[in-house]
């Protein structure tokens, strides 16, 4: 008699083309990332971040990136963290 499988999370995607934008809210405090800065496209590592999620790299960019919620859960920008305020966001797709 077969046993059944507990059913696998699909695989994370291979890349995603992350926007670096310069803010978290605008004057207002509304929630307005403003105009994208820089994007990158980042390619999965294979390995796992710091944060515990897959890691993906490119373009002087390396991220941890939820495959669940698509949030960047950690950052670097060319080897370096993040300018205060500054925010991380994987780019919608199509």
């Amino acid at each position: 008699m077969p046993t059944p499988t507990t059913p696998q999370p699909p695989s994370p995607p291979a890349r995603y083309t992350v926007e670096i934008k310069p803010r978290a809210a605008d004057a207002d405090g509304h929630p307005d990332h403003g105009s994208t800065l820089r994007t990158a496209v980042v390619e999965a590592t294979g390995g796992t971040g710091a944060s515990g999620y897959p890691r993906y790299e490119g373009a002087g960019v390396a991220a941890d990136i939820d495959p669940r919620t698509r949030a960047v859960e950690a950052i670097t920008l060319d080897g370096a963290e993040l300018p205060y305020g500054w925010v991380a966001e994987v780019a919608e797709e199509g």
